[in-house]
């Protein structure tokens, strides 16, 4: 690993690429307090550095269904156009202010239907105020890529709904799919129906597996339904007995040498008890074994963290340096749900020369 230490202004300015990140986890604390009086939503607060600390602290309890709770606040400013439009802008703001030059932002559109908005106006809506977010951050001269992941929950029964909204809009913005919500008692093969059905139609998608539960949600995930990256996956050490020995079994070695990424989420995964700490995080071990992790916010305003944060968290407790984060970034491009050409001019043209001149 290489021993090169930055600090976190210069982590600011390299440029990142984020796959797992929530639309609905990732709000301004003052725009929540803004949209939510304007709908006469009652906040834990309404003083937004208030309000971000309670996402933080209600985060902090390591208990996964808990931590999906805390998003009942944020849904509740995302049900009409106006409030839709300005997460959406705001969110690609965000990203471009923290050096992210390409993210996938995953979202259910069923979760933003409570006042009358079909499921295709929210994906429009949503779609309209990313490109304006785009748009200003261009001019802004700080560029950044943002495809959509449409999920479905998979305690639901409208995931085939949403599998079929990924197929009709994925030439307009929306690049894969993804289910979503509590893991535990509700697997993936339970909607292999909509898997098969994006198969058929050639939308890649990814599933959250291996976090609230183990092995088996990563292997159905998988091999049942044929995803084509985890979200999570933290819990695929399980299948790899001794990780200084990195003797792996037959799944952990099938994800790793398929090359099948791993969106990782240290912070999310500290405070949904996945890990006991960022310096003890399997994501060092796993990417020192060859996997392919990427790194993640998962949900930046719950988690109260950023790719900034995250990469610095990394430096400053588990030892990385510039080289590592230029290979979590890397690989976060190889395995994005866009074309080829298109990952391999953001990692030529933009990625490893920004990375050259840092180190």
């Amino acid at each position: 690993m290489n021993a090169t230490r930055v600090d976190a202004d210069l982590i600011r300015r390299l440029p990142k690429a984020v796959l797992h990140d929530h639309l609905d986890g990732g709000l301004r604390p003052a725009t929540v307090v803004e949209l939510a009086a304007a709908v006469g939503h009652t906040l834990p607060t309404t003083d937004p550095d208030e309000l971000a600390a309670w996402y933080f602290e209600a985060a902090n309890s390591g208990d996964l269904v808990r931590y999906i709770a805390t998003f009942e606040h944020t849904l509740a400013v995302m049900q009409n156009r106006e409030g839709l439009l300005r997460v959406a802008e705001e969110y690609v703001l965000d990203l471009a202010a923290d050096g992210v030059v390409y993210a996938e932002v995953r979202y259910a559109p069923e979760l933003n239907t409570r006042s009358g908005l079909s499921l295709s106006e929210v994906v429009e809506t949503v779609q309209e105020g990313l490109a304006a977010g785009m748009a200003k951050a261009a001019a802004a001269g700080t560029p950044v890529r943002v495809g959509t992941l449409l999920c479905g929950m998979r305690m639901f029964d409208r995931v085939r709904e949403a599998a079929d909204l990924a197929v009709a809009y994925r030439d307009a913005g929306v690049v894969g799919f993804d289910i979503a919500g509590a893991e535990d008692g509700f697997p993936p093969a339970d909607h292999l129906a909509a898997f098969e059905h994006l198969r058929r139609e050639n939308v890649p998608f990814t599933i959250h597996a291996g976090e609230a539960h183990g092995l088996p949600s990563i292997h159905q995930a998988l091999q049942v339904c044929g995803a084509q990256r985890i979200g999570h996956g933290v819990r695929i050490t399980e299948d790899i007995p001794d990780l200084a020995a990195g003797k792996l079994g037959r799944l952990a070695g099938w994800v790793r040498d398929r090359r099948i990424a791993l969106e990782m989420c240290p912070t999310s995964n500290l405070q949904t008890g996945c890990a006991t700490s960022i310096a003890e995080h399997p994501i060092t071990a796993l990417k020192d074994l060859g996997f392919r992790v990427t790194l993640n916010t998962d949900n930046r305003l719950v988690s109260g963290t950023t790719m900034t944060r995250e990469m610095s968290l990394l430096v400053e407790e588990a030892g990385w340096g510039i080289e590592d984060l230029r290979t979590v970034t890397v690989n976060a491009l190889k395995s994005a749900f866009i074309p080829f050409d298109e990952r391999n001019a953001l990692i030529e043209d933009v990625v490893l020369p920004a990375y050259a001149a840092a180190l």
